[in-house]
């Protein structure tokens, strides 16, 4: 019983939010984007290099995925749009702490490319349709977003690499298929939990 009014509690503060987010200014909502920007930057310096590939594993697609349902399609991608521009830049928050438009022209720039529609439709259908706040549907949702930023990173990877797209998806996808996977999983369990339905 106890756990179960845990629980409740959870999701009336998690109701709250989303309410409260609602009703703020536009100003507000850009500092709530800009938040969001500084968290992708900050996320972009857990890094693991694998063997098997040059591209490392960042925990920038917990932050991406979690703007989308937090603030929605609009200002999640712009929230995104700002960490691309600013750390296009100058700002040193892309992965490995470097910043400049070469990051974006460069072999993971497909993914950062990626996050901005990436976000958006998770971002639109999450908001637009109510049913899909379940956490099946937002786990599908999460995984359709981490698609749509592997095409982007898989098409950049082959591009520079001058590679086929079979040995980008080797190198650019499958790797990373398992990490992402739970990083899907959890914002998956946050949004379902905290989202009114």
């Amino acid at each position: 019983m106890q756990i179960n009014n845990m629980i409740q509690s959870y999701r009336q503060i998690g109701y709250r939010i989303f309410e409260s987010i609602d009703k703020i200014t536009i100003l507000h909502k850009i500092a709530l984007c800009l938040f969001f920007a500084i968290l992708t930057g900050i996320m972009a310096q857990i890094r693991i290099y694998l063997p098997i590939t040059p591209i490392p594993i960042t925990g920038q697609v917990f932050s991406v995925l979690l703007s989308a349902t937090i603030l929605g399609g609009y200002y999640g991608s712009l929230s995104q749009a700002i960490y691309l521009s600013l750390g296009a830049f100058g700002i040193p928050w892309f992965n490995g702490g470097i910043g400049g438009l070469s990051v974006i022209t460069g072999l993971t720039g497909g993914y950062l490319i990626g996050f901005i529609p990436a976000v958006f439709i998770v971002g639109l259908l999450t908001r637009k349709f109510l049913y899909l706040r379940s956490l099946h549907f937002q786990l599908s949702l999460m995984m359709v977003g981490v698609f749509v930023i592997y095409v982007f990173g898989a098409i950049q990877v082959a591009f520079i690499l001058k590679i086929g797209i079979s040995e980008a998806i080797r190198l650019a996808v499958l790797p990373f298929i398992a990490v992402d996977l739970i990083k899907a999983i959890l914002v998956a369990g946050i949004s379902s939990s905290i989202m009114p339905r």
